[in-house]
């Protein structure tokens, strides 16, 4: 533990405050969503602004329009306006922390966070999966499927997956057995404890940057980006296609959320890095929200919500003149997944009328 400590703190080093920008006016956004339209590529700086700068107007409805709109829909500057809205509302709250501080909120996440992750329970959980898919830039989402997927998981860190129903059709005992990835489409794992164990274990030697401050749920957090290297972070992507099946590994960055009080992770934004070129995935990213649950009368920080978005290169075909015509396009899936119902290991995982209702579009904000 003593190694470990030391890492974060030397990491730690490297944060800084916030820098003191004037908010940005109503006036100035509005600008920067028309401008928006026609420049998609100034998103990311428009995001990073809402971020640092903040805002000085109330978002209304109106804004929100105006901001999916105008935005192509983007989930990143939807969550981004209202985290400055949250801090222009809560400004004591939103204060950026001290170098200091940060530092030893890191160490005391990571211990907690490895500690969690060693002493994590037998249990089941139902997950409801909502799986859409739209061309890459678009957010004009289509609805694919819907599955109800028991998952068990052992101490160990093993996972087992078994579908309980699609789009409604319960399925019977030899086909709830078949893996979740004999349904097609995009699959995702590890939800539980893998990403934070990554993020946090000593051998990842993972860089960290404080950059923000926000309320979460009600509760107060600090942010933190962080990057690791592929030889580091062994991540894997899978494709699986028609005519081959590849293999990648990856490296990732992103943001996590930091609870003030019980140096927990809150919420993690990921992004695959270092993808090779030519690999049929072009971008991978996910974003899992925690919260606390009761398993078998102890209290654990685990998934309640979570989105996986790849975007893929596929052949497209489509009529034009009368004529069928194949090109390659950008391909975006999205899967939004609802943990549902944790309960100890053993327990039967069962499907209710509520669970084969599709459910408002909510994705983690």
């Amino acid at each position: 533990m003593n190694r470990l400590l030391a890492t974060i703190i030397l990491l730690a080093g490297v944060v800084t405050g916030l820098a003191q920008q004037p908010p940005i006016t109503q006036t100035e956004y509005v600008k920067m969503l028309y401008a928006l339209e026609k420049t998609p590529r100034t998103r990311v700086d428009i995001v990073d602004a809402l971020r640092k700068r903040g805002i000085d107007f109330t978002v209304t409805d109106g804004l929100r329009s105006l901001t999916r709109s105008k935005g192509a829909n983007d989930d990143d500057l939807k969550r981004a306006l209202e985290e400055a809205d949250r801090r222009r509302q809560n400004p004591v709250a939103a204060q950026p922390v001290s170098k200091e501080d940060a530092s030893g909120l890191l160490v005391n996440t990571t211990k907690n966070t490895l500690a969690a992750v060693d002493e994590m329970p037998d249990f089941v959980v139902k997950q409801q999966i909502q799986r859409s898919w739209a061309f890459a830039g678009t957010n004009n989402y289509k609805n694919l499927d819907r599955l109800v997927v028991a998952v068990s998981y052992r101490s160990t860190g093993e996972e087992s997956y078994k579908v309980l129903s699609m789009n409604g059709l319960v399925r019977n005992d030899a086909e709830a057995r078949r893996s979740y990835s004999d349904t097609g489409g995009t699959t995702s794992t590890g939800e539980f404890v893998s990403m934070l164990a990554v993020i946090f274990k000593p051998e990842s030697l993972t860089k960290f940057e404080v950059v923000d401050s926000d309320v979460l749920n009600g509760r107060r957090t600090v942010i933190f980006d962080f990057s690791i290297e592929r030889a580091k972070a062994q991540q894997t992507l899978t494709y699986s296609g028609q005519v081959t099946d590849n293999t990648a590994w990856t490296g990732v960055q992103g943001r996590i959320w930091i609870d003030r009080d019980e140096a927990r992770v809150l919420r993690i934004e990921s992004e695959a890095t270092e993808i090779p070129a030519g690999f049929p995935i072009q971008s991978a990213r996910r974003t899992i929200d925690y919260d606390w649950v009761r398993i078998d009368g102890q209290r654990y920080l685990l998934p309640a919500l979570s989105s996986v978005r790849l975007v893929t290169r596929e052949s497209v075909r489509s009529l034009e003149n009368g004529r069928s015509t194949q090109t390659t396009k950008s391909v975006e899936t999205r899967n939004v997944i609802r943990f549902k119902e944790y309960q100890k290991y053993g327990t039967e995982v069962k499907i209710l009328d509520d669970d084969n209702k599709p459910e408002p579009e909510r994705e983690p904000r």
